[in-house]
């Protein structure tokens, strides 16, 4: 049995998971950053404790731990180098664990883990992909024969911060024109409210009237045949093309996952991304398109890809 943990900014969330990479227990703490690093990790260990404790033959049986963190992380080291959104520089994640509990441990990226749990998960089991999570930003992860591929060096498989649009929108990284900066949920929300200047009529200027613009409420007034939402939604749709497209043409994986709230509304992706990869992807037919799917694994990927990290 394998421990693998989700580490999050709101809730630390881990699982027991066995052989067949399906989690048998979960549970889930507070994770306080405000607590500052040592706080946040004596949470996470009480969290393992915990999940030990319902662990057939307890601590003997356990295999190791994987922990999947926001953050640039030293996979090598299991230190997390550097994560803004806790404040964190240069914890040593894997050694607080392997003191405690005196087993392996392997820390990755939060966005890794996921992609990895995602093909771990995935019934057609392909050797190859990669997860693009739409959310605040755009996460990543590349899977290559089977393994996690979180680039030979620290900072590596950050994929939603290549430029689709030379001198475009400012990116949080700053630089300008990532993939980040026009395929996030965040980057959808910027061009609608934008959008709703532009079309006073429409259902995108009510809903911004009533700062209620998020990723829902633009693919419902899709759905309506708002003219504003569907300008707004197909240009979305052709940024991210643009770099799925090059995630195409770089690693050309068996297939794409897509995760994010975005994602609820795969139904009005899904055609469009896969034509637009078909029509753009370099060689066109003569050469494997990888097929875009829904990431499935929710909430429970990550977990499952944390653990994955020990195979």
């Amino acid at each position: 049995m394998r421990i693998g943990i989700d580490l999050g900014g709101t809730f630390i969330k881990g699982g027991i998971v066995n052989d067949a990479n399906e989690i048998v227990v979960k549970k889930a703490v507070p994770t306080e950053v405000k607590k500052g690093p040592a706080g946040v990790i004596e949470n996470m260990l009480g969290l393992v404790g915990a999940l030990l404790d319902e662990m057939q033959g307890g601590a003997a049986s356990l295999q190791g731990i994987g922990i999947g963190s926001p953050g640039t992380v030293d996979d090598h080291t299991g230190r997390v180098l550097y994560s803004n959104n806790f404040n964190w520089e240069n914890v040593d994640l894997a050694g607080a664990f392997t003191q405690r509990f005196g087993c392996a441990v392997k820390v990755s990226n939060d966005a890794n883990c996921a992609a990895l749990g995602e093909m771990l998960s995935d019934k057609e089991k392909s050797g190859s992909a990669v997860l693009l999570t739409l959310g605040t930003g755009v996460g990543s992860g590349i899977i290559s024969g089977g393994k996690l591929y979180p680039g030979d060096n620290p900072g590596g498989a950050e994929l939603g911060h290549m430029v689709i649009r030379s001198g475009g929108r400012l990116c949080s990284c700053g630089r300008r024109g990532c993939l980040e900066s026009y395929a996030s949920a965040t980057a959808l929300i910027e061009s609608a409210r934008e959008a709703a200047a532009l079309y006073p009529d429409s259902e995108l200027a009510i809903l911004a009237d009533k700062n209620d613009l998020n990723g829902k409420t633009i693919t419902d007034a899709v759905r309506k045949g708002d003219s504003g939402a569907i300008t707004v939604f197909d240009a979305y749709l052709d940024a991210l093309g643009e770099g799925i497209v090059n995630v195409i043409n770089i690693f050309r994986p068996d297939v794409i996952y897509l995760g994010g709230g975005v994602c609820e509304s795969f139904d009005l992706m899904e055609d469009k991304l896969n034509a637009f990869a078909e029509k753009y992807a370099f060689g066109g037919d003569k050469a494997l398109v990888a097929r875009i799917k829904k990431a499935s694994g929710g909430n429970d990927a990550g977990i499952i890809g944390a653990a994955g990290l020990l195979l």
